[in-house]
């Protein structure tokens, strides 16, 4: 299938916006419930895909390649054509932030759960993705950064942390920290699985002739970074437990 052939319906919708007077964070519900009741996909089990991370460190520019893959169906010629301008979620070059609030995409992608021993086969899912405000960015606070991660932490079915070059202990701590309300939040949720899945996403990897690129060399250096030894300060074997 060539990327002319894909059609990419939709756009961005903005769910959590900042207001501009008081800096408060609202939820746009009829927005949200616009996508969420869709005769399409109401009634369906729902995936939530975001990413999440520092802020110009390309969540956006990610998205736009998963909107490629799912608007594809999932084609092995996905990619297309790598002369192609990326299309959906709003990215550009440049040290200011692009992405404010929560996003997510306007059309969820129906897709169909793989057959399993307990599973039977056929049963739809709706993925919807989801960019989110980058932390830490000069316009925004602590507060921001910890509200806009810990929502998007308690939301998601799965959650892609974005991070550059490798993993450093402050990733973790800060991973620790915007965790700690979701969870605070969810204390009174009658269930034991607060979160669901996350991935740790390296971008630029620099070293692989240390640990090779893809899943299992990702795995293997997570392993090593979250290996708890005596020499350790107690705060950061605190945060790789």
């Amino acid at each position: 299938m060539e990327m002319e052939d894909i059609v990419m319906d939709g756009h961005p919708v903005p769910i959590l916006i900042q207001n501009e007077e008081t800096g408060n964070f609202e939820l746009d519900t009829a927005a949200l419930e616009e996508v969420l009741l869709n005769p399409r996909v109401a009634d369906k089990f729902v995936c939530v895909l975001a990413v999440a991370g520092a802020f110009r460190k390309g969540k956006s520019f990610l998205l736009d390649f998963l909107l490629r893959y799912m608007s594809s169906q999932q084609s092995e010629q996905w990619l297309g054509d790598c002369h192609q301008p990326l299309k959906g979620f709003k990215w550009r070059q440049g040290s200011k932030r692009e992405t404010t609030g929560v996003l997510i995409w306007s059309k969820p992608f129906v897709i169909k759960k793989p057959s399993g021993e307990e599973k039977p086969s056929g049963e739809e899912v709706a993925v919807i993705l989801m960019d989110t405000q980058g932390t830490f960015d000069i316009q925004s606070s602590m507060k921001d950064s910890t509200m806009v991660f810990a929502l998007t932490t308690m939301v998601s079915s799965v959650l892609v942390y974005n991070l550059m070059n490798n993993i450093q202990e402050d990733d973790l701590m800060n991973l620790q920290l915007f965790t700690s309300y979701g969870k605070l939040a969810q204390e009174d949720c009658d269930t034991a699985h607060p979160f669901q899945r996350l991935h740790f996403l390296v971008r630029d990897w620099g070293f692989p002739f240390e640990v090779p690129y893809g899943h299992q060399g990702g795995q293997k250096l997570l392993d090593e970074i979250l290996m708890v030894t005596e020499k350790q300060h107690p705060a950061h074997q605190e945060v790789e437990t």
